[in-house]
């Protein structure tokens, strides 16, 4: 899989400015396809997510498919929450600079602007970047939660379900559900079976952690 052919394309964006705040300016918002196939289209074309009008975002995902073309090189993105994202990325012929080509099966970053193409969506691609370590698809995800949770108010899990909102507040001041550190009870409750084996050098595995919470649901630990 990691052996595919992937060559970095040049300029572009490679990262993203954290989110403050429902105000905050923000440059790159990281997000999953299906949240962009699902994105509401407002006026000029543009899409948005909530409130928030869509400018640039960022993708993670395999490549399926790849179609280099004269003026540009189209590809079909997929990261497994909903159908594969198209993904168009310009040819620069003028000073006939080389542009990247990521083989189907590869890993890869897609920073760039969504927009509507004779009635299909597609993500105009400023950059595209291979993933050399698989850390950057979890981190991706973590990030397209934390960005969400604070946009919208709400406390999500890694598959965008909502877990809690933080408007909801319990008698001890903090969200209904949400401990006050941001992590539900269930959360909280794995973190402290993990806390607890810090001083171990291999960490707690699965197994006894399914063990000493043998009362949570397989499915809520995961």
């Amino acid at each position: 899989m990691w052996s595919q052919v992937c060559s970095q394309s040049t300029g572009g964006f490679t990262s993203h400015s954290a989110v403050t705040s429902k105000n905050a300016a923000l440059q790159i918002l990281p997000c999953t396809v299906s949240q962009l196939l699902s994105a509401s289209q407002v006026d000029k074309g543009a899409f948005a997510i909530g409130d928030l009008e869509l400018n640039q975002v960022s993708v993670v995902g395999v490549v399926r498919e790849c179609s280099p073309l004269a003026t540009s090189v189209r590809y079909s993105v997929d990261d497994m929450t909903g159908p594969p994202l198209n993904v168009k990325q310009w040819v620069n012929t003028e000073d006939g600079a080389i542009v990247a080509v990521a083989s189907p099966g590869s890993y890869v970053k897609v920073t760039g602007n969504p927009r509507n193409i004779r009635g299909q969506r597609y993500l105009m691609a400023m950059n595209i970047r291979c993933i050399e370590d698989l850390n950057e698809i979890t981190s991706h995800m973590l990030e397209v939660v934390q960005a969400h949770m604070q946009l919208s108010g709400k406390v999500y899990d890694v598959n965008m379900n909502t877990v809690a909102s933080w408007s909801g507040s319990s008698g001890s001041g903090h969200p209904k559900g949400v401990l006050k550190n941001g992590l539900s009870s269930i959360q909280g409750q794995v973190l402290y079976e993990i806390r607890k084996s810090s001083d171990r050098d291999v960490g707690i595995s699965y197994i006894d952690l399914k063990t000493q919470l043998h009362h949570l649901r397989v499915a809520d630990i995961r």
